[in-house]
């Protein structure tokens, strides 16, 4: 029986620039940093939720796509095409306030909506993620 979703996956350009990225600017914290000969495995977890980590992973030729099947891929993480789920928050506005000052991209201000208070911010990446302060 599964019992819950431990690791998800976010397609990055460049891992050490990610990596500085979600714990420098977002303040994660490196669950994971190893080598397995030319592979990179970093997870990183918000602070308070050690149970699900982020596999920043990088986009290369041999790991799991052909040549041109990561090209496409980076292609498209550079246009900003893939959403990767939604960080809760407390306090969707001063979060966004935090967040703007140490030079996250966001798509838009905070908005109410019918399930909490949302907004949405890129990584250094271009992946989106929503940003909820669910009611």
């Amino acid at each position: 029986m599964i019992q819950r979703l431990g690791i998800a996956s976010v397609y990055v350009l460049d891992q050490e620039r990610a990596k500085r990225f979600y714990t420098e600017i977002l303040g994660f914290e490196v669950r994971t940093d190893a080598h397995v000969g030319s592979f990179r495995w970093i997870t990183v977890v918000p602070k308070g939720q050690p149970d699900l980590q982020i596999a920043l992973m990088a986009i290369k030729p041999g790991t799991h796509w052909e040549p041109e099947t990561a090209e496409t891929v980076r292609a498209l993480v550079e246009k900003g095409t893939f959403g990767f789920g939604a960080f809760h928050t407390a306090d969707c506005r001063k979060t966004y306030e935090e967040l703007k000052a140490r030079g996250v991209e966001f798509m838009g201000e905070p908005e109410e909506r019918p399930y909490g208070v949302e907004t949405v911010f890129k990584d250094d990446s271009g992946n989106w993620f929503a940003l909820v302060q669910p009611r």
